[in-house]
């Protein structure tokens, strides 16, 4: 068997397609390229008994991975978290069975070291000596721990606004790093520039095809964890959405190889905040593409992204599984994070509690069912935005005994 069946790349607007050996960025009708595998070799070759012995990260999967060589694999060992099942919060939401796909306990603290791990790996195997990117923070914190792993060079930029420690963990991999007095699509039109002018090797998102691969061994392992079965409805934070983008992309591989039922997908929910909902804007429309957002704002940093460029393909998951779109109020969303932490002992992330906060306002107008399963996303660990939570707590002098709260 080969280590990996990756075949091309294959422009989903106008059907392009282009080689895996070098380089490659956006398709020139200015379309994301996505990889394309020889399934049906691979449906022959490969089956779920293969995965049995294997290690417990992502690179189990590697036969549906980018990646030819693996002498060029950069892992912290990265993939593989856990599905938790959140048994008070499902009957507090009045859902037969509710999981947490949990990634805050992944490296670096986030989903984003998925596509950092798979995207670092294939462009080194290119020969990138340097990569460029723009961030709201996690990204840039994994991509550049990443590349300093693999011994690439990274130049980072992100707004001023972006969480300290994901600016930490830039500074501290040795990374090019550059705040911005704007928005991530105002660090993104520096990189650009940067990109067009030093030849640096572009990875903002979607603009090189890897790092969906990378985001897309959620969805497998959400069916391996459920034993090659899928839920009734994920809900995903979404910014660039390539992780809702990945997801749809792992199930709709599982179904051609054979290993899930073809007859059913879940019904796939992208979250935003009210502060930045474009995605949300165009799904109420019945539109194909998004508007860019004019002043956006919200406390769920990660999902501060007023023009997704794979905002089509987002789009185009929802429509083909009959999901939908829903924006929640920051508010709200900072008193369902504490909820969480308080029922399951959960510290997620305000974009996890934003999904959560969603699926329960999809029940109280029952677009979710009782009897659903139900997996949400949690894409990052709580303890990277210490600045959310505000809450005074006493402090003793020494000697002073504790009052009863009886």
């Amino acid at each position: 068997m080969n280590y990996s069946y990756v075949s091309h790349l294959i422009c989903p607007k106008c059907s392009t397609t282009c080689n895996v050996t070098e380089p490659q960025h956006l398709c020139t009708c200015g379309s994301p390229l996505l990889v394309e595998y020889d399934l049906e070799t691979l449906a022959e070759e490969w089956s779920p008994a293969d995965l049995r012995d294997r290690p417990a990260d992502l690179w189990r999967y590697h036969e549906l991975l980018p990646l030819q060589d693996p002498a060029y694999k950069t892992s912290l060992g990265e993939g593989m978290s856990p599905l938790v099942p959140l048994p008070t919060l499902q009957e507090d939401m009045d859902i037969r069975q509710l999981h947490m796909k949990d990634e805050g306990i992944i490296p670096t603290g986030s989903f984003k070291a998925r596509g950092a791990a798979v995207g670092v790996s294939k462009a080194k195997e290119l020969g990138v000596k340097e990569l460029a990117m723009p961030t709201n923070g996690n990204a840039g914190a994994a991509w550049s721990l990443y590349a300093a792993r693999a011994s690439l060079e990274s130049t980072i930029v992100m707004p001023v606004d972006a969480p300290k420690i994901t600016r930490n963990e830039c500074a501290l991999s040795g990374a090019n790093l550059y705040l911005v007095d704007g928005l991530i699509s105002d660090a993104g039109r520096i990189v650009g520039k940067a990109v067009e002018e030093h030849g640096l090797y572009d990875v903002s998102t979607l603009k090189e095809p890897y790092r969906i691969e990378g985001k897309k061994t959620m969805g497998l392992e959400i069916a391996e964890q459920l034993g090659w079965e899928v839920p009734d409805v994920i809900l995903y934070p979404t910014g660039g959405g390539v992780g809702l983008i990945g997801i749809y992309k792992a199930l709709k591989e599982l179904q051609r190889l054979g290993w899930i039922k073809s007859d059913k997908m879940p019904r796939l929910v992208a979250v935003q905040s009210e502060g930045c909902a474009p995605i949300v804007e165009a799904w109420n429309q019945g539109l194909r593409s998004s508007s860019f957002w004019e002043n956006s704002e919200t406390i769920a940093f990660g999902i501060n992204v007023p023009k997704a460029l794979g905002d089509f393909l987002v789009l185009d998951a929802l429509y083909e599984t009959e999901g939908c779109a829903i924006a929640v109020d920051d508010a709200s969303l900072l008193d369902e994070q504490k909820r969480i932490a308080q029922k399951e002992g959960a510290f997620v992330c305000p974009e996890g509690a934003a999904a959560f906060l969603a699926a329960r306002k999809l029940r109280e107008t029952n677009w979710i069912n009782a009897d659903d399963h139900v997996v949400v996303l949690n894409t990052g660990a709580g303890i990277k935005y210490p600045d959310t939570v505000n809450i005074e707590i006493p402090i003793l002098n020494p000697g002073e005994e504790l009052q009863s709260k009886g």
